[in-house]
């Protein structure tokens, strides 16, 4: 892959941690982004994290809480069901709202499933289930064939997703990489198939509460973390009654 870009997911209507990602992007020149979907959901701020990713992503593809604000949320939990509730509420077009509610509606109900370029897919959830299914590292662990065999059938070279929050690098040979440090890199060896999570910009879960995204130079890629104001979020999600305390709590805790 002769290319240089940036991919970022799950941002959850997280506005200071995509602001800062997108800083880091722009500090680091790269000149191209695409978001892994989940634009909305849990955060307090949908409509200008939406108008970011809009306008700053080349490709956006559909996060299961992007699709849940049009075909409903009955498998969510509490917490998730709640704050799509409250998205909606947000979004919704209105009379009295203006055409650009309306094109932001539009822009997140017609999301693509999933993109190609090159020898890369990239998916939100795995190729089998572009949307809902997760992938983790535990897979390789707990032998989940013939789960990871039908993802590496469909993948030439490499597949990129988010959905579980969790960076981490799965081979077709089965060796994992969980990236600790602060800059992370890995190179991608030839005749080997990748699955690459990138981690969440907007509600981190490895117990770091740092925004994580990956940049791709060619064969090589790098998990950048990002520190962000995170209180301020919380303060946000406080003053909204469909949006739960914990949400604020995991995102100090980075889980």
């Amino acid at each position: 892959m002769a290319d240089h870009f940036a991919i970022i997911s799950d941002v959850h209507s997280n506005f200071e941690a995509l602001t800062e990602v997108l800083a880091h992007i722009d500090h680091l020149q790269i000149p191209t982004i695409f978001c892994l979907g989940d634009v909305i959901g849990y955060g307090p701020d949908p409509e200008i994290c939406t108008d970011l990713v809009r306008t700053r992503c080349e490709k956006t593809i559909r996060g299961n809480h992007d699709d849940a604000l049009f075909s409903g949320a009955e498998r969510f939990n509490p917490f998730a069901k709640a704050a799509i509730r409250f998205t909606r509420e947000r979004l919704k077009p209105g009379l009295l709202r203006g055409r650009p509610s309306m094109d932001r509606w539009d822009w997140l109900r017609t999301l693509p499933f999933s993109f190609r370029r090159g020898n890369a897919l990239f998916v939100h959830g795995s190729p089998r289930d572009p949307v809902n299914e997760y992938v983790y590292q535990e897979d390789v662990f707990f032998n989940a064939d013939p789960k990871l065999r039908e993802i590496f059938e469909q993948t030439e070279l490499v597949t990129f997703c988010g959905h579980t929050h969790m960076p981490v690098v799965i081979r077709s040979d089965m060796k994992t990489f969980v990236p600790k440090d602060e800059a992370f890199e890995y190179r991608m060896e030839p005749g080997i198939r990748h699955i690459v999570n990138v981690g969440s910009v907007g509600q981190p879960r490895d117990r770091d509460p740092r925004s994580c995204y990956v940049e791709v130079k060619d064969d090589l890629i790098r998990f950048h973390r990002v520190a962000y104001d995170f209180k301020r979020t919380g303060e946000k999600i406080a003053k909204h009654p469909l949006l739960d305390e914990i949400l604020a709590i995991r995102l100090t805790k980075g889980m």
